[in-house]
């Protein structure tokens, strides 16, 4: 289906082109004065230059063919000077126009003929450290760019990508050999099988993990001894290497329990330890190909450009001792990748602080051939996560937040609102708060755009008035009441209100409320073109607005003519698939009460 702004400019190109001018000075847009047009065209302004005639006389041309149209889309086409046309779509035009989107499956959103394969890196956790308030940003956008591009008929493929490899491995390892000496993991003779249970608990590597790095930092015997233990498990030494997949198995039971809890899920659970083996490999062909070349003992591929602003170092494939990094791994992942899923495109969302490191990363991967030239190769940056202060949030006592604290206490903050509804059941009161909480927080993050810093403000977030989750659920949970008030007066169920149609608006907050949907295959596809969930956010809040704009002023329920009602319930069914289609490409839904 076309989109609304797309059919809009075809109808005033060929309006252009009947009075003899390019088609394309047609292109239209939303108008950015709502008191004295709904669209808008300048395209008269860049035909002056072109034909070398004054503006307003082209624009005169164009609206007065526009108006003798008797098939035309506009109510009123007006010439502005000195060469703006002022555009206003019939309500009837508008009207068909939104019972075409509430029969297709997807609103009126087009999909591509060919689905693109497209991979996310999102989450990025250590095992065998705790999830905190750092870990929020990346699995909420990463979670919801995915289910957007899924939603706009692409292939998408997530992965964690856990940091599971590397000195924090070795310094885990060496704190177990000092605690525990006498498991079977650390006997060089043994050669039976290792128990099936795990030596410790996650609760037990959230406090080794800190007590073996802080060792390493003043111990410098102790640090040695992890660098060759993270030496001795990279070369799958057998004891090592079994200890090193029970941590694995216990730290990605807790990750996914966590990530549970906020409604996200991975399709891949791969970490650097998955490309470890290829490292080898791939190097020798990029030494072979003369595309690496040693630099102070270091093995390094040239990235910098002509046109860089500033200086790009060389990204670092194997440091002076041998040893990989985050940049070999990397690239050994995008190897992995493109030989398993012959990706178009493969984002990273992550800290924008990182940025320079995707910059060195995704040239070094063209240069040296790790992926097609036409795969794209693109960085989310986001920012951090700030309290009250401006500063990065924090617990009270100064620590770092876990994040299964901060869904905590957002669930007991929402729970608290939710009790005060006396029509919801104490039984139901808690998995209704905990969707509610899920809305509150990752539109609370979502709203924002990614790379700018935002405050966490609990209150903020959980009102149920404003810019706020809260206020999108309760926009769709009162639609929802007046859906089901309206069924269990006629008997009508829910597959016969899908066949009411949509009727020309009666007043201007209808008007409003229908030009808003009409806009959403527009705001979907272009959301996820530019990977901008806020964008969306910014669309349901408008769309919400519109609605109970028009709610607050029009007597649905008791309007006694039948067909102007069901032309109401029409539109309402509308709204909340817009809303339910949106907020799920968001990663939350709506109650049936609040």
């Amino acid at each position: 289906m076309q989109k609304l702004l797309d059919l809009i400019s075809e109808k005033v190109g060929e309006a252009f082109a009947a009075e003899g001018y390019d088609s394309e000075l047609g292109r239209s847009s939303v108008s950015s004065r709502p008191d004295l047009c709904e669209f808008q065209c300048n395209g008269a302004m860049a035909g002056a230059r072109q034909y070398h005639k004054a503006p307003f006389m082209i624009a005169d041309a164009v609206a007065a063919r526009l108006g003798a149209d008797e098939e035309s889309i506009f109510e009123s086409a007006e010439s502005v000077k000195p060469g703006f046309l002022n555009l206003k779509l019939k309500k009837s035009f508008l009207a068909s126009y939104l019972v075409k989107m509430s029969r297709d499956e997807k609103f009126g959103l087009q999909i591509p003929e060919k689905e693109k394969t497209i991979i996310i890196d999102y989450g990025g956790p250590n095992v065998a450290k705790p999830l905190h308030v750092g870990h929020l940003r990346s699995a909420v956008i990463g979670e919801a760019l995915k289910r957007m591009g899924r939603y706009c008929g692409d292939k998408v493929i997530g992965d964690i990508h856990l940091g599971d490899w590397g000195l924090q491995m070795g310094l885990v390892i060496t704190e177990l050999r000092h605690r525990y000496p006498e498991l079977v993991y650390f006997d060089d003779n043994y050669t039976g099988e290792y128990p099936e249970e795990a030596p410790f608990t996650v609760s037990d590597l959230e406090e080794i993990y800190p007590t073996a790095s802080r060792k390493s930092k003043e111990d410098e015997e102790y640090y040695k001894e992890a660098m060759e233990n993270t030496h001795l498990l990279q070369e799958k030494k057998r004891g090592f290497y079994a200890l090193w997949q029970k941590i694995i198995d216990v730290s990605v039971a807790d990750l996914k329990k966590n990530y549970r809890n906020l409604d996200v899920d991975f399709e891949l659970w791969n970490g650097e330890a998955s490309v470890n083996d290829i490292i080898p490999g791939m190097v020798d062909k990029m030494k072979a190909e003369g595309h690496a070349h040693e630099s102070n003992g270091a093995l390094v591929v040239d990235v910098a450009e002509d046109s860089d602003p500033k200086e790009i170092p060389p990204c670092i494939i194997l440091k002076s001792d041998g040893a990989a990094l985050y940049t070999t791994t990397d690239l050994a992942t995008i190897l992995d990748r493109e030989d398993k899923f012959d990706p178009d495109e493969i984002l990273y969302v992550t800290d924008k602080r990182q940025e320079l490191h995707f910059v060195q990363v995704f040239r070094a991967a063209h240069i040296c051939g790790l992926v097609r030239p036409e795969t794209e190769l693109r960085h989310v940056g986001f920012g951090t996560v700030n309290g009250k202060d401006g500063k990065p949030f924090k617990t009270r006592d100064g620590g770092i937040m876990r994040l299964e604290t901060l869904i905590s206490d957002i669930n007991d903050e929402m729970l608290a609102k939710i009790k005060t509804n006396p029509d919801i059941p104490s039984d139901e009161a808690e998995t209704t708060a905990r969707q509610v909480a899920m809305a509150a927080l990752k539109y609370g993050d979502l709203s924002n755009q990614a790379s700018k810093d935002y405050i966490f403000d609990m209150e903020k977030f959980c009102s149920f008035e404003g810019d706020t989750g809260p206020y999108i659920l309760y926009t769709m949970v009162r639609i929802k009441s007046i859906l089901g008030k309206y069924m269990e007066q006629t008997g009508k169920d829910k597959a016969a209100l899908k066949e009411l149609e949509v009727r020309g608006a009666q007043s201007a907050a209808e008007k409003n409320l229908q030009m808003s949907l009409a806009r959403f295959s527009e705001i979907m596809r272009n959301a996820w073109d530019e990977c901008a969930p806020h964008k969306l956010c910014a669309y349901i809040y408008e769309l919400s607005n519109c609605f109970n704009s028009f709610y607050h002023e029009t007597r649905i329920m008791p309007e006694e003519n039948e067909e102007k009602r069901n032309g109401w319930i029409a539109l309402l069914v509308l709204t909340l698939g817009i809303l339910e289609a949106s907020t799920g490409a968001l990663g939350f839904s709506a109650p049936e009460k609040m």
